[in-house]
């Protein structure tokens, strides 16, 4: 036996390196790791021990403790220190600047051409705006209307207002600014004195005034203020004229002085022409005083509806019987304004032939939900009022009018159908009001959500036959937003947001709101179809509402009242309020969940159902903003002021 044994030598040289480890840590534990107040080295007692190091250890954690909440908390808000200031910092993007007039209401938005990512937070670094798409550039198009005649009386004045108003109505639906032009353009040109000093016929006279308001504002449309778009969105006229861009000096075929396109240089040219023309004395058109070849003649006009004084003779003898004596002038305009709106709603019935869809994607809980957008689909398959309502519109040669077909059918199927032939409407809830219907619960808690509940239902059930049921509710934010929002969807669909919709019917701002959406005053009232029937009160004469489309019995009367309930508690507790509708945040328990927690909860647990409703509601609130600041620009033109363009040549 050697003098120094070791008994690891009869192990592996791995498990020796382990044994003597343990062994020494083993040693340490014993030896050294305990201690006691009665045995310690007399030599070492200033040497703190096991007790000493224990107790000054919480001593030091309660001093920390109170040192932390004696320290006074940072101001919110607090700018980043400056990038330079680290130089080993990695980078980190800024949120886009806000654009200006980019909110409204609770409503926020970012246009940019990036609004089909997924999530808008990815782009604007928000969670509360919403990326939507560049806002479409609308070409002016021109009026000229003699507002300032002050002897018209009242009615006559308030008469051509009306039809004023269809024709800005009709155009701005097509996707163009209407411009009203008066004198004071026609003053403003540098060439209205060589104007005051002819001595013309007045209908040259009122057509060079015409020309010279057009020339002042330099290119783009002039047109009628009886000349109104009746056809589709898409028409292949009205895609034209849309871009903005008209290289020649046109005119219509069929619409006479109805519609004029062109260029600052074609227009300065005409007017010119007609200036100098030495017999302009004796001519009554503008056509007649320049060559023939300062136009460029286009037969192509089926997009457009020219209510001239030829068209209104030839085609509605009520109309034209009521304007040829002063006597009922003034009817004969109210009728020509309810003919005229009336042909706009026909054109758009026969558009969407198939009839109206109200989509009910979870169909058994939303009914009093989709309950505006049902009442608002029967107001659009009605008649509107018209003096002749067998007539057409007067580009159209056949037409199918409202008396004589049958009524337009209403469906509210539980999934969204991409057909051309169908208009869709759409009430998009907030994911926390999807929960509280479906689970008949007015209010929610955070545990229920996460333990209870599906994810993202909404958009799952909406778009399941659109793009089958593989697809991750995440994949379909791409598609639904190019729905709501393309050139082709847009005038086809309507989307609302349940929350922000009057019930159970839409108010009169909003149905306001939806006429300029369609070019036409949609029907407020039930009205008679016109239909030689026995005379019933109107009422009856309405549409009834739509049977539904899923297998299952109908909702009680109770279970409405229920929905009605929880719809409105939901709406209440996105606004941070209790379900009662009182001013006051919710508390905690027992008085309830906080709201805000919740709410927030619900909008994490569905993102893709967040995002498509905050993408709606953007949507929307954009529109609203847009036609409210046009309106807000064109209004002191209009005569709408305390001193406004109608009284202009008495002052």
């Amino acid at each position: 036996m050697p003098k120094y044994w070791n008994p690891c030598t009869f192990l592996p040289r791995r498990l020796q390196i382990v044994a003597s480890l343990t062994g020494f840590v083993l040693f340490c534990i014993i030896f050294l790791g305990t201690s006691s107040s009665d045995q310690y080295d007399p030599y070492l007692k200033d040497v703190p021990y096991g007790p000493k190091i224990q107790s000054g250890a919480h001593q030091a954690i309660d001093a920390a403790h109170q040192a932390v909440e004696h320290i006074p908390s940072l101001p919110k808000n607090v700018p980043a220190a400056p990038g330079w200031l680290n130089p080993f910092k990695a980078p980190a993007h800024s949120p886009p600047p806000e654009q200006a007039n980019s909110t409204n209401g609770e409503a926020s938005w970012y246009s940019d051409w990036k609004w089909l990512s997924p999530f808008s937070s990815s782009v604007t670094l928000d969670e509360e705006r919403s990326v939507l798409p560049p806002e479409k550039n609308r070409p002016p198009i021109y009026t000229y209307f003699d507002i300032s005649d002050h002897k018209k009386d009242d009615k006559r004045q308030a008469a051509e207002k009306e039809l004023l108003e269809i024709w800005r109505r009709a155009w701005w639906a097509k996707g163009f600014k209407p411009v009203v032009l008066g004198q004071p353009e026609a003053n403003n040109n540098p060439q209205y004195r060589t104007l005051m000093g002819m001595e013309l016929e007045k209908e040259m006279e009122f057509e060079l005034q015409r020309w010279l308001a057009w020339q002042s504002m330099g290119t783009g449309i002039l047109c009628n203020w009886l000349a109104v778009p009746m056809e589709a969105y898409d028409d292949p006229l009205l895609s034209f004229l849309r871009r903005g861009e008209y290289p020649n000096l046109m005119r219509y075929g069929g619409l006479d002085n109805g519609l004029f396109v062109g260029g600052k240089d074609a227009i300065d040219g005409v007017v010119k022409a007609a200036l100098s023309n030495p017999d302009i004395q004796k001519k009554k058109s503008i056509f007649d005083a320049v060559p023939s070849k300062s136009f460029t003649t286009d037969k192509n006009h089926d997009g457009i509806a020219f209510y001239s004084a030829s068209n209104i003779k030839s085609k509605y003898s009520k109309v034209q019987k009521k304007l040829e004596t002063d006597d009922t002038r003034v009817e004969g305009l109210v009728d020509l304004a309810r003919l005229i709106n009336s042909h706009l709603h026909t054109t758009w019935q026969n558009t969407f032939s198939s009839g109206i869809a109200v989509l009910k994607p979870l169909p058994q809980h939303t009914s009093t939900l989709i309950a505006p957008a049902i009442d608002l689909a029967r107001n659009l398959t009605q008649c509107s009022l018209s003096p002749e309502p067998s007539s057409c519109p007067p580009n159209l040669y056949s037409c199918t009018p409202c008396v004589a077909s049958s009524d337009m059918r209403i469906s509210t199927p539980p999934i969204f159908r991409n057909t051309s032939s169908v208009f869709t409407i759409a009430t998009v809830p907030h994911p926390y009001t999807v929960l509280a219907l479906t689970h008949s619960t007015p209010t929610l808690d955070l545990r229920f959500v996460r333990r209870k509940t599906d994810r993202d239902t909404w958009i799952l059930a909406a778009t399941k036959e659109l793009l089958g049921t593989g697809l991750s509710s995440f994949s379909r934010l791409v598609s639904l937003k190019d729905v709501v929002a393309s050139d082709f969807s847009a005038p086809r669909t309507l989307w609302l947001t349940a929350e922000e919709i009057a019930q159970p019917t839409l108010s009169e701002e909003q149905v306001q709101e939806l006429d300029w959406n369609l070019g036409f005053t949609i029907p407020r009232t039930p009205t008679p179809n016109g239909r030689s029937e026995t005379p019933v009160p109107g009422p009856e004469r309405r549409p009834p509402p739509p049977k539904q489309d899923f297998e299952g019995p109908e909702p009680s009367e109770k279970e409405l009242e229920q929905e009605q309930a929880i719809l409105t508690a939901s709406r209440f507790a996105l606004q941070g309020k209790s379900p009662d509708g009182k001013g006051r945040s919710w508390g905690k328990a027992p008085e309830g969940p906080d709201v805000k927690a919740v709410t927030a909860g619900v909008e994490a647990w569905n993102l893709a159902d967040t995002e498509t409703w905050k993408f709606v509601r953007a949507y929307g609130a954009r529109k609203a903003m847009e036609r409210a600041k046009w309106e807000e620009d064109e209004e002191e033109f209009l005569g709408k002021g305390v001193i406004g363009r109608w009284v202009d040549k008495v002052i």
